[in-house]
């Protein structure tokens, strides 16, 4: 018997005996005099049974069923763990057909002596920057390395982009680790399905900015000096977007708490559906966002958008596309990932190139090549040589023979002079002896 009913008890007794008046009575209860009266013929009745509650000891007909609760329960300690209670209602409702509040979620969840993963803190005292009027004025970007698949596949980095007027998630993208080809890829979700943003705010990461930016002296800045961009930077420098360096975490607040929600919210239905795979989770990804944007985004200030146009899609190909230089051959031909390819225009001649001239070669993000060489685009064909003639084996040369000379060979004869004077007179024609001789 609880406090409040044992006080009951003694003042009704005190009614019955006489020592107080119903009036005094309903005073001291809280209550009117019609219902002491009717305490006081209960307790004559039925003894201080009679003045327990009715309903005590008896199930609702809105209580929850008990078998809801154990199902609840064994889905907080199993694939809905560390959600919120908020999470765990709407997924129930989703996947299960169980149509049941947080609070009572909480209820449950506390009986049951499971921790609440995500708890009300009392808001911190700091100045918030008001969100702009509308939206496709500020896209925020980043991405979040995390054991999104947990245990079933290996650690991926979400790449993501949200509004800031709206709160509306544009983009998200799954890689291995945190890239320029993520980054690409969220672009091209963006800009295909909301259209061109006004602007980017994004960390300081080397995808976004030069590091050797930061090298420039101020007399190099005043004389127009810049530094390089960067192939994210020439990106949506063409797409006519204004890309801003945020000096802190704090500064593009809303996609630091957007990291905070999905990994409590985006970790449970990937573990719901059984993903385990990059190309799953990306394929997962269209879906979510859309619940997630029903769910979580709030109308502008200013209904008009302020996205400009898309541009065609194949302009919008070469656009989001890195670029690598390359320099051309004596024949008209260029050298890139191991193979030569030749330049060819819409009507698939080839195209002629100066020796060691520019060519910007161009890998899009379907993995097809392209390039750009003098302002024009061009299709790369794959450029193979004749295949070479293979030699025969050489003939061994015949073995030498020594080479007797004939015997009238001019090395055979003696030089007439010297002839002369080694050669003796013959016999029988003795010249003549001087006279006096």
């Amino acid at each position: 018997m609880s406090a409040k009913e044992s006080r009951r008890v003694f003042v009704i007794e005190q009614a019955v005996n006489g020592k107080i008046t119903n009036r005094q009575a309903a005073e001291v209860l809280d209550l009117s005099e019609r219902q002491v009266i009717r305490l006081k013929e209960r307790m004559k009745a039925e003894g201080v049974a009679g003045l327990a509650h009715k309903n005590r000891d008896r199930i609702p007909k809105h209580a929850v069923p008990k078998k809801t609760k154990e199902k609840v329960v064994m889905l907080a300690r199993g694939p809905l763990r560390d959600a919120s209670c908020q999470q765990v209602a709407e997924l129930l409702e989703e996947f299960y057909d169980i149509s049941l509040s947080a609070k009572t979620v909480s209820r449950i969840l506390k009986g049951a002596g499971i921790p609440l993963a995500h708890t009300h803190r009392a808001p911190k005292r700091q100045k918030s920057r008001d969100r702009l009027p509308q939206e496709g004025l500020l896209s925020q970007v980043d991405a979040s390395p995390f054991a999104w698949l947990e245990d079933r596949g290996p650690e991926l980095t979400l790449h993501g982009s949200i509004d800031d007027a709206t709160g509306k998630v544009q983009g998200l993208h799954f890689e291995l680790n945190e890239c320029l080809r993520g980054y690409l890829q969220l672009m091209s979700q963006v800009v295909q399905n909301f259209g061109v943003p006004r602007s980017i705010y994004s960390d300081r990461h080397t995808i976004f900015f030069s590091p050797k930016e930061d090298r420039l002296s101020i007399e190099e800045e005043l004389a127009g000096q810049t530094a390089p961009l960067t192939q994210f930077g020439r990106a949506i420098s063409e797409l006519g977007i204004n890309h801003i360096k945020a000096r802190s975490p704090q500064a593009k607040g809303r996609i630091e708490r957007l990291w905070g929600t999905l990994q409590g919210r985006l970790l449970i239905e990937l573990r719901l559906a059984g993903i385990s795979t990059l190309e799953a989770a990306n394929a997962f990804l269209p879906g979510f966002m859309e619940r997630f944007n029903r769910r979580f985004a709030v109308a502008p200030a200013d209904p008009a958008p302020a996205y400009a146009p898309c541009p065609p899609p194949a302009r919008l190909k070469q656009i989001l596309a890195t670029r690598e230089e390359r320099k051309a051959s004596r024949g008209s031909s260029i050298s890139y990932a191991g193979h030569t390819y030749q330049l060819v225009d819409v009507r698939g001649a080839v195209v002629p190139l100066r020796p060691r001239a520019t060519v910007e070669v161009l890998t899009q993000l379907d993995g097809s090549f392209s390039a750009l060489y003098g302002g024009n685009y061009y299709a790369l064909q794959e450029f193979t040589s004749a295949p070479a003639v293979k030699a025969g084996e050489p003939k061994k040369a015949p073995a030498s023979k020594a080479h007797k000379p004939a015997p009238v060979h001019p090395w055979h004869r003696m030089p007439i002079n010297l002839a002369k004077k080694v050669m003796p007179l013959p016999v029988d024609n003795p010249l003549p002896l001087s006279q006096g001789g």
